[in-house]
């Protein structure tokens, strides 16, 4: 057997550093995409939701208010009540059930959030990993 055996495929360690460095910065640059892509698809969508709630909240208040002055104008007839008396009862009722309903919406919003989180702490530790290396 020969003493001295050398393979041709040795690399420095340079070459070796030079290569992990690029592949770091290989993968900070498919995780801006991933961001990129998971952030515009959750806005395409968050988008499409708002278009249909806010068509279907106008629509739902037009008849809300038709079917409220038809209610207070009821009252007003059947309990023979001044006009203002029908109309407060039906104003009280659905500015108590309005205030409920807001303070639900906005706990709501609270625990929502429309960031890709995973992808986020991901790209943050890399880009810590790379600005701060041990």
């Amino acid at each position: 057997m020969p003493p001295d055996l050398q393979t041709g495929s040795e690399q420095s360690v340079t070459s070796l550093v030079t290569g992990i460095v690029n592949d770091a910065q290989e993968l900070v640059k498919q995780q801006f995409t991933l961001f990129k892509t998971e952030l515009q698809a959750d806005l395409r969508k968050t988008k499409e939701a708002a278009v249909s709630l806010a068509v279907g909240v106008g629509i739902l208040s037009v008849g809300g208010l038709m079917l409220c002055w038809a209610l207070a104008f009821f009252l007003k007839w059947y309990f023979e009540w001044p006009d203002w008396g029908g109309f407060a009862l039906v104003g009280g009722i659905l500015a108590v059930l309005g205030a409920v309903l807001v303070f639900v919406g906005r706990e709501r919003f609270r625990s929502f959030n429309p960031l890709p989180e995973q992808t986020a702490e991901a790209l943050r530790e890399n880009l810590e990993w790379k600005t701060k290396p041990r």
